[in-house]
């Protein structure tokens, strides 16, 4: 671990390098550069990074957290959608880490997109996620990546609640299910506006998930719960039993499949866990043979 404070990047040093790439942050990509040492240093903290870590980052933009988990990390690769910020890392990464350059890969793409990375496998995931796409980023990740068994997400504040509220909460909802899926998940702090250049509107929010030891015990498979999950959230102020009439094939079929599930079809989404949902799909009656 090199621990030297003067590679990180500062709110002059960011700036500077987005003039002389011509870099505007742009609202459609919801990019906001974090131009604060302490703040990429407490997220690397609170991602409990460790020195054999091989971690993934999503969006690293100018390279602030890249430098910061560089720092601490076995490797690091970084996964960037932006043509001029993924040609412009790898030069800062070396200017200013070159005993830890070797340690780095880019890998220049959607991260949607993307379902293999180079090097050993990721071990942790920690990423300033954009928040018009951090939810399905996060889910497709934690998919295509099972031995990511850590990861910290700065995401606006209203998705990192929503992310980690539990049933029955108001905000919970399908993505909070889904995250649950795969790990446990909790908030794991707040973050101010001042610390990003462009200042965005919103507050943010880090989330912590950790991957559960072993996958959920059911016989169904991920899409088949998920989509009892999308139906049910649909329309979230129906009972069960009249949102899942589409996705069972009836209002009766979706009491049946409940009944055999242990819910009340009188329940809402809301208020179920994911194993609930789990059980649901696991009762979905096979459609029968017209005559």
């Amino acid at each position: 671990m090199s621990s030297n404070p003067d590679a990180l990047l500062g709110p002059a040093d960011i700036r500077e390098l987005a003039a002389a790439l011509g870099v505007r942050p742009t609202k459609q990509r919801g990019q906001n550069f974090v131009i604060d040492a302490n703040t990429v240093r407490r997220i690397v903290r609170t991602a409990d990074v460790r020195s054999d870590d091989v971690v993934v980052e999503v969006g690293p933009g100018l390279g602030s957290l890249t430098l910061a988990l560089l720092d601490v990390a076995d490797r690091v690769t970084a996964v960037e959608i932006d043509d001029t910020l993924a040609s412009a890392l790898p030069a800062t990464v070396t200017a200013r880490m070159p005993e830890r350059a070797d340690r780095f890969a880019l890998v220049h793409s959607d991260a949607m997109q993307v379902t293999e990375l180079p090097g050993p496998p990721p071990t942790a995931l920690v990423a300033n996620l954009p928040y018009n796409v951090a939810v399905p980023v996060l889910l497709h990740m934690l998919e295509h990546f099972p031995t990511i068994e850590r990861t910290l997400v700065m995401v606006q504040a209203e998705v990192a609640d929503r992310l980690a509220a539990p049933p029955g909460s108001k905000v919970y909802g399908v993505p909070s299910v889904k995250a649950n899926w795969y790990a446990e998940v909790k908030r794991a702090g707040s973050i101010g506006r001042t610390v990003f250049w462009p200042a965005p509107n919103v507050d943010s929010g880090l989330v912590a998930l950790t991957r559960r030891p072993e996958p959920l015990k059911t016989t169904a498979d991920r899409r088949e719960v998920f989509a009892v999950v999308d139906a049910a959230f649909a329309q979230r102020r129906k009972t069960l039993r009249a949102a899942l009439a589409g996705w069972a094939g009836s209002a009766a079929a979706a009491e049946a499949a409940l009944v055999a599930a242990g819910v009340s079809p009188q329940a809402r989404g809301e208020s179920l866990t994911v194993e609930e949902f789990a059980r649901i799909a696991e009762h979905k009656a096979e459609p029968k043979e017209s005559e």
